[in-house]
């Protein structure tokens, strides 16, 4: 997905109060009407809230968020319904999205302005992502897509029950109610999907008559002015690939192997659609492998290219941002999100990074870029080259968010320690796991392989592009100049952490030695002298150290998704041109490869997958979801052999 400089909405106000656009010359509608028309043409126009009774989940899409006023009487309408469904999913596109301040002094009716309120608080930086919004515990989940509307629809993962089709008039924003907008609806859409729109403009009409929608004319609130119903009833369903074919099971029930920031991640995030997980670890208590580390950093990504490792690196930074956030809040997790600086050590200056940023219009509570003498105000310390500021970034404990994670998940997930998986097996559609003597662990039939490398060995070893790599991390009490906030470039060095500065890391491939080596030692204290200008004069034998190991993708990107099942994909004519078509081992999924980044990307990754087993929509776009899938090797594999013949 080619990503777009997001301009937020210029709003101003007429005479009378009422909000306007003068991009669209056109006013949105006021707060008088604004929760009449929501709750006339667009609840009651697609059949709500009688339709969303008794169900599991209940899917939304809107073309147009605006104001936020149709997802504020939606969410309203949902706390009041006495038989709501379990979750409510709201899709909303915006090319123009509102400001927080703007958001704020919008005038609402009164039995909306708490809700107003925390919608407020959730506004994200206006950045080119889809943007989860979590309420009332997960059950309400807001996904907006920041950007064209036209651009997002085809990268939308979800089955959708009623559309809103709102925004400026057709007369006044064409690109909005184009023919292809309803097809990419009709791809989108659940059987017996409803759609409702305040115009009865022709061309509305005739497009979802043309994307198999029966349209019907109904009188508008006051009989003032017709507006259109319509209901998904198409002649053929249109065929959905095999990776987003969602078939949840009817127990609701996952084992996931490796109690790591991974496995935990997931169990919150299955917990939040309802679902109980066991989660199962050869040690005796959660994250005390690859993320038993004193602390680590969490942060996005800008680049000139702004392709697929920035795009969800930022999108994982800001979804992390918000955990921690909720951690320090509600466990008093220790960590920090009062920003991060990264180095620029390339030989560019400020200036050129401000003109990227500007260029790709990524504001400033997203990344800014300082020069060398604001990064060291920022910092505390003195730093030599500029850097990238991100405000949302900083650093955590690992276990205390991997423990969060479980808090989080309640009753919903069980930790079991000191189990050792020897072996992996499929009996009558049920998932057993084995230790070594052949007895059977557990069985269901949803398993999560998050156990970082061992998962290959489980998986018998598929021909994934993966390197495991040792690092080790120094520590020395807090005695030397240390910043307010992490730095990292070539190496990183953190704030005081239990009384300990904490920095490094070397790396080193297929290296399997466990001690804690003076050479690696050494390393770090020149990483550090590069990094901050300090040179710490210590025998390395007076630093303490841990070693771990990682694992990482050639692509550094992390495996995600449903476990391709490589004898199915190897029979002739099968499709294997994108990863979304290859076809999968049912109720396995894999979730590891998170190299250095498993802070950044466990918290969103983690919902990926959940709402891909859940059969939820996803909340990072389909692009992205192809990117981190297992099947993206085969799909190589196959491009190469294509390209060969």
């Amino acid at each position: 997905m080619k990503t777009r400089p997001i301009v937020p909405a210029h709003l101003q106000w007429t005479d009378e109060g009422v909000p306007f656009s003068d991009e669209f010359d056109d006013v949105y509608h006021p707060a008088a009407g604004a929760l009449e028309q929501a709750r006339h043409v667009f609840l009651a126009g697609t059949g709500l809230p009688e339709r969303w009774q008794g169900r599991e989940r209940f899917v939304v899409l809107e073309t147009g968020f605006g104001l936020g006023n149709n997802f504020l009487a939606t969410w309203d309408a949902w706390r009041r319904s006495e038989q709501r469904c379990r979750q409510l999913h709201f899709i909303s596109i915006e090319q123009r999205p509102l400001t927080r301040d703007d958001l704020r002094a919008v005038q609402r009716d009164a039995s909306l302005a708490d809700l107003a309120s925390r919608l407020a608080d959730a506004w994200p930086p206006l950045t080119p992502n889809l943007h989860r919004l979590s309420f009332d515990d997960g059950r309400v989940e807001l996904l907006l897509a920041l950007g064209d509307v036209a651009a997002w629809l085809p990268e939308l993962v979800a089955q959708v029950d009623a559309f809103y089709l709102d925004g400026f008039a057709p007369a006044k924003n064409p690109q909005m109610w184009q023919a292809r907008i309803y097809k990419a609806m009709a791809r989108l859409a659940a059987p017996g999907a409803t759609a409702a729109t305040w115009t009865a403009a022709r061309s509305v009409r005739d497009g979802l008559v043309s994307a198999g929608f029966d349209v019907t004319r109904a009188s508008g609130r006051g009989g003032k002015r017709d507006i259109t119903l319509a209901t998904y009833t198409p002649a053929f369903m249109p065929r959905r690939a095999t990776a987003r074919k969602h078939a949840p099971t009817a127990s609701r029930e996952a084992l996931v192997v490796g109690a790591g920031l991974a496995g935990c991640a997931v169990a919150w995030a299955l917990a939040e659609h309802g679902w109980r997980s066991v989660v199962l670890d050869r040690e005796s208590a959660p994250a005390q492998a690859a993320s038993g580390n004193l602390a680590g950093l969490f942060h996005g990504i800008a680049n000139p290219q702004d392709g697929t490792h920035a795009r969800f690196n930022r999108a994982a930074a800001i979804a992390t941002q918000r955990v921690v956030e909720q951690a320090a809040l509600t466990r008093g997790a220790i960590g920090s999100v009062q920003g991060l600086l990264r180095l620029e050590t390339s030989g560019t200056d400020a200036a050129s990074m401000r003109a990227m940023l500007a260029q790709q219009g990524l504001p400033a509570d997203y990344v800014a870029a300082l020069d060398a003498a604001d990064a060291s105000r920022s910092s505390g310390i003195p730093l030599e080259h500029p850097a990238w500021f991100y405000p949302g970034g900083g650093w955590v404990r690992p276990v205390e968010l991997a423990n969060w994670f479980l808090d989080r998940a309640g009753a919903n997930a069980t930790f079991r320690g000191g189990v050792t998986v020897h072996s992996l097996h499929r009996i009558d559609g049920r998932w057993q796991l084995l230790a070594a003597d052949g007895a059977t662990i557990a069985e269901a039939e949803t398993i999560v392989l998050a156990n970082a490398g061992d998962a290959l060995r489980l998986l018998g070893h598929p021909s994934w592009p993966i390197r495991r790599l040792r690092g080790q991390v120094s520590m020395l009490p807090a005695t030397v100049p240390l910043p307010r906030i992490p730095v990292t470039g070539a190496g990183y060095l953190l704030p005081e952490v239990d009384g300990m500065a904490m920095f490094g890391a070397s790396s080193q491939p297929n290296d399997d030695d466990p001690t804690v080596r003076a050479s690696d030692h050494a390393h770090n204290l020149a990483q550090l002298a590069r990094l901050t200008r300090t040179a710490i004069g210590l025998a390395s034998d007076s630093i303490q150290g841990r070693t771990g190991w990682r694992w990482s993708t050639d692509d550094r990107l992390p495996i995600v998704g449903a476990v391709p099942d490589a004898a199915a994909a190897a029979v002739p004519g099968v499709r294997l041109d994108q990863a979304r078509f290859v076809p999968r081992l049912p109720g396995l999924f894999a979730f590891t490869a998170l190299g250095s980044r498993g802070i950044t990307w466990s918290a969103l990754s983690a919902q990926a997958l959940a709402a891909t087993i859940c059969g939820a929509p996803v909340p990072i776009e389909s692009s992205l979801l192809d990117a981190i899938d297992p099947a993206r090797f085969i799909t190589r594999e196959a491009r190469r052999e294509a390209n060969r013949g």
